[in-house]
């Protein structure tokens, strides 16, 4: 029997496996998709061949890309981003580790604390978090984004905007500033030259300026796998849970198997208690099944999968809240044109934003060619002032919002995706019962039942609309103010990409699947640990940092409550170990 499996390998699980390994538990780590062990051997830098969601590199399907992709269903005009593999997707992600806003976490009492989704708040308070907060960057690490001429170009617009330049970590208020991202800082000849030649390591270090972030960090040619420059959980928790046994004095090496489908979570009764006590995985390769027990049991498969995967476990769901609660950020998408040189497809994906608490935030997106022309053309509003008869929303952009097609698309991206300056609307949406993971009519495959995405425009709240149109017309004046001759609203569908709390913690039984400590209300032993445990949107910020620092906390808490250990946090203050193994093994892996 195992101490702990963890169901998934992406942006959370890691986590837990990582920091539990490290306390000498058994930890198993049961990833579904592959593991891209050789990046440089197995991706490239093609766009089609990383993003295509039947065929790329990056799609939700097993390691054996002459097979098909899972079917997932969603009926209404959106696209569902859902990456399988070994970092999940952190693998394609742009490295962003903003902290949540302070207004979502219970008894906030700031002047702005009736801006919020007060229905839906953490229960607990930020401070609470800030110890996990900074544990997280230390590891990843976490620092000021490289800046680039895009982002120079981008914060010009932000200082039109009448709000102040943002010197915290925390949000209180409006105010723009570079991001805080995990992508390490170049060095040598990182940033300063283009000539391939020059950016192996240990020449070059950290960020080469490639601009291919959504295919996947490679770089710098040669690295070492800790030491590539954006930090996905691939390239820092899966290494650290591996080698907990080299870096930890009490450590012992967790085990990960890919291309491994958890079907099942076992449970059965222990003193009047429902308790997980295992689950059963399917190889994708030969399609043996195999159990595995364990004392402790953390789901960390998704947003999607998860509900997914309790449903077709048969578990429990009293307040029928198992699913429901899928909520993302109301994304939008703006793009100025400029008689100028921006960069646009250059240096780290997103390095720059504003942030509005109460409303959302502004990024700065840098994309190449091809995903420039999908965010061009995904629109809820039809071609642009064609067959929409003028339902476009209008404002301070050129005509009526939509997707440009033909002409007017080769025009834009004709003029350079070099010349062009993208904003993306990240909303604070509200959580709401409709948006839901729930059993497709369409049939099972291999692993069971699939999952339908059911995320209805028409469930948006009155206040996430008003919040998405502040956004977009604060856009649009950011990139008038950069310089920009053309403003382009697309009014995007829903791209579901932070996408959270499907399982979501709550302070309330009536409308949550978790407690306090990320623990199932229901079955006991069972924990989530990703995105999906969320108590909502928080506030806008994008979800990595504060799913991971959440991750932190609950491995804390599975190692005090079943497995009797200390507390890793005392006071406030993280309890740091001072054993020179530790910060020699720390060094080694860049972290």
């Amino acid at each position: 029997m195992r101490d702990v499996i963890v169901i998934g390998a992406g942006g959370g699980g890691p986590v837990v496996a990582a920091e539990l390994a490290a306390k000498g538990l058994d930890v198993l780590m049961l990833e579904a998709g592959p593991r891209h062990a050789k990046p440089r051997e197995q991706w490239t830098h093609f766009e089609n061949d990383a993003n295509n969601p039947l065929t790329g590199y990056f799609r939700l399907g097993p390691s054996d890309r002459s097979k098909p992709a899972w079917f997932r269903e969603w009926s209404q005009n959106s696209f569902v981003w859902q990456v399988a593999g070994v970092g999940g997707t952190t693998q394609h992600f742009y490295g962003n580790y903003p902290r949540a806003y302070p207004g979502v976490f219970a008894r906030y009492e700031g002047s702005d604390a009736d801006r919020y989704d007060t229905a839906h708040r953490f229960p607990f308070t930020y401070s609470e978090l800030v110890p996990y907060f900074e544990w997280v960057e230390a590891t990843a690490p976490v620092q000021t984004a490289a800046m680039g001429t895009k982002e120079q170009v981008y914060l010009r617009g932000c200082e039109t905007l009448g709000i102040p330049v943002q010197t915290t970590k925390t949000s209180y208020g409006a105010g723009y500033r570079p991001q805080q991202n995990a992508i390490l800082q170049p060095g040598g000849n990182a940033g300063r030259t283009t000539d391939a030649n020059l950016l192996s390591y240990p020449e070059a270090t950290g960020c080469t300026f490639c601009g291919y972030c959504f295919q996947g960090c490679m770089e710098p040619v040669a690295a070492p796998r800790n030491q590539f420059a954006k930090r996905s959980t691939d390239n820092t928790y899966v290494p650290m849970a591996l080698t907990a046994d080299a870096w930890s004095p009490e450590g012992r090496p967790a085990a990960l198997i890919a291309d491994a489908y958890v079907t099942r979570i076992h449970t059965e009764q222990r003193e009047g208690e429902l308790v997980a006590s295992g689950v059963t995985w399917r190889d994708n390769a030969s399609g043996s099944e195999q159990r595995e027990d364990a004392r402790v049991v953390v789901m960390a498969g998704g947003c999607t999968e998860n509900p997914r995967l309790w449903l077709n476990s048969g578990l429990p769901n009293p307040n029928d809240w198992v699913g429901r609660g899928y909520t993302d950020h109301f994304f939008d998408w703006l793009v100025g044109t400029l008689d100028e040189y921006t960069g646009n497809s250059k240096g780290p994906g997103s390095a720059a934003r504003c942030d509005f608490p109460g409303y959302g935030g502004l990024e700065n997106v840098g994309l190449p060619p091809a995903l420039e022309a999908f965010a061009l053309t995904l629109s809820d509003s039809g071609i642009r002032g064609r067959y929409d008869n003028g339902r476009g929303p209008t404002g301070p952009w050129d005509g009526q919002a939509g997707r440009p097609i033909g002409p007017e698309l080769k025009d834009i991206l004709g003029h350079g995706v070099d010349n062009l300056l993208n904003v993306l609307v990240i909303t604070d949406d509200d959580v709401e019962p409709g948006n839901r993971v729930v059993p497709s009519a369409f049939p099972a495959d291999e692993h069971g039942p699939v999952p339908k995405v059911t995320f209805p425009r028409r469930q948006r709240s009155r206040r996430t609309l008003q919040n998405r149109e502040f956004l977009a017309r604060k856009a649009a004046e950011l990139l008038r103010g950069a310089g920009a001759k053309q403003v382009y609203r697309i009014d995007w569908a829903p791209l579901i990409l932070h996408v959270q709390s499907s399982m979501r913690m709550g302070e309330s039984e009536r409308d949550s699947v978790l407690d306090s400590n990320a623990e199932a209300r229901w079955v006991k032993r069972l924990f989530i640990a990703d995105n999906s445990a969320l108590a909502n949107s928080l506030g806008g910020p994008n979800p990595t940092l504060t799913a991971q620092a959440l991750a932190t906390r609950t491995a804390e808490r599975i190692f005090q409550q079943y497995f009797g250990g200390d507390p890793w946090v005392v006071d406030g203050q993280p309890v740091v170990s001072t054993d020179p193994r530790i910060s020699r093994r720390l060094a080694e892996l860049g972290l």
